[in-house]
C-alpha cells in the first residue's frame, strides 16, 4: 500500500504539489488524470523517491521511499521522456536491469521484446517515439516490480500497441503480487484499465473514487414525460447532478442506485424512458461540477 500524508513540492515560486493527501491500496490499477502542470510527474518523482517533499512523506509498504534503496527495489518508475544510456540496445539495457532487479526475467523480456516485434540489438536511438514506450514497458514488466508507476507510457503508442500493453498490466495483476499507476491527461485512455481515479488539478487532488463505486451510486437516464405535471413531481425525488433537455427529451444525470431511480420513474407516465450508461467522462463531469468545477475545461479536449 501507498500511504501519500500532506505533501508539498514547490520548485522556486512555482508550488507543484499542494498539500496532498493519497492513499492507493494494493492489486488495483490506479489512474492519476490531469492537464500538464496539474503536478502528476512531481508526484510520481515523490513516490518513487526520486525528489524529496518539502513537507510530507511518502510511505511504500510502511517505509519512507526517499533514500531508501530496498524500498526502491519493489519500483520501477517509467518517465514521460525515459532516459536509455547513449548508444544503448535493448539488450543493454535488460543487463543494466536485471543487475538492479534481482527479479528481472530476461527470458519473458527477450520474449516480450520478440512478441511486440522489437530488435534487441538495434540502438534505442533509432527507435520511434512508440517503440521507445513500449520497451519502457517491457523492462518495467519484466522487472516484476511490485508497483509499476507510468507517467503518460501509453502516449505515442497506436491503438494496438495501447491495448496489448493493458493486455499485459492486466495479466501481471492475475498472476502476482503487483499494483500499476498511471498518469494521463485523458480520461478516455483509462476508462477500461483503472480500477481507482484521482484528478489531480493545481497541484491538489480534486477528487479520489472507485470507479466501479461512482457508476453504481450515477444513472443517466432520457425520457420523454407523456404530462408535464410528471416533470416536477420526479425531480422532486431525484438527486439531480446535471439536467439538460433538448425540446421533450430530458437527460438526467443523478446520484442514487438504479433500482431506487428507475422506480422513481414507475410512478409516472413516460413516452419514452431509457436508463443509460456512464462514462468515465461523465462521471467526472458530473462529480467535479458538483464541487464547483468544470472539468471539461481542465481535460477534455
Amino acid at each position: 500500500m501507498i500511504n501519500i500524508s500532506s505533501i508539498n513540492k514547490s520548485f522556486g515560486e512555482i508550488h507543484a504539489v499542494d498539500n496532498i493527501t493519497l492513499t492507493i491500496e494494493e492489486k488495483q490499477v490506479f489512474g492519476l488524470i490531469g492537464t500538464n502542470g496539474a503536478g502528476k510527474s512531481t508526484l510520481l518523482r515523490m513516490m518513487a523517491g526520486v525528489l524529496l517533499p518539502d513537507s510530507g512523506e511518502v510511505l511504500i509498504d510502511g517505509e519512507k521511499v526517499y533514500d531508501a534503496p530496498a524500498v526502491k527495489q519493489k519500483i520501477f518508475f517509467i518517465p514521460d521522456e525515459a532516459y536509455f544510456f547513449p548508444n544503448a540496445t535493448a539488450a543493454d539495457m535488460k543487463r543494466y536491469y536485471a543487475g538492479i532487479y534481482p527479479g528481472f526475467d530476461t527470458e519473458r523480456f527477450d520474449k516480450l521484446m520478440s512478441n511486440f516485434g522489437l530488435s534487441s540489438t538495434t540502438k534505442i536511438a533509432t527507435y520511434s517515439k512508440g517503440m521507445k514506450k513500449q520497451l519502457s514497458l517491457l523492462l518495467g514488466i519484466a522487472s516484476n516490480t511490485k508497483y509499476l508507476y507510468c507517467d503518460e507510457t501509453f502516449d505515442g503508442l497506436d491503438p494496438v500497441m495501447r491495448q496489448a500493453a493493458k493486455s499485459l498490466l492486466a495479466n501481471d495483476m492475475e498472476n502476482r503480487e503487483f499494483t500499476p499507476i498511471i498518469t494521463s491527461h485523458n480520461l478516455r485512455e483509462l476508462e477500461d484499465i483503472c480500477d481507482h481515479v484521482g484528478l489531480l488539478h493545481k497541484g491538489g487532488v480534486l477528487l479520489s473514487r472507485d470507479i466501479e463505486d461512482m457508476k453504481l451510486n450515477l444513472q443517466k437516464i432520457q425520457c420523454v414525460f407523456r404530462e408535464g405535471t410528471d416533470i416536477k413531481e420526479v425531480e422532486n425525488k431525484l438527486e439531480i447532478l446535471i439536467h439538460d433537455t433538448r425540446g421533450s427529451l430530458h437527460t438526467y444525470t443523478v446520484r442514487g442506485s438504479r433500482e431506487s431511480v428507475e422506480e422513481i420513474f414507475r410512478g409516472v407516465d413516460t413516452v419514452f424512458f431509457e436508463t443509460l450508461s456512464l462514462t468515465l467522462e461523465e462521471i467526472f463531469i458530473s462529480e467535479t461540477e458538483v464541487v464547483g468545477y468544470d472539468i471539461r475545461k481542465l481535460i477534455i479536449g
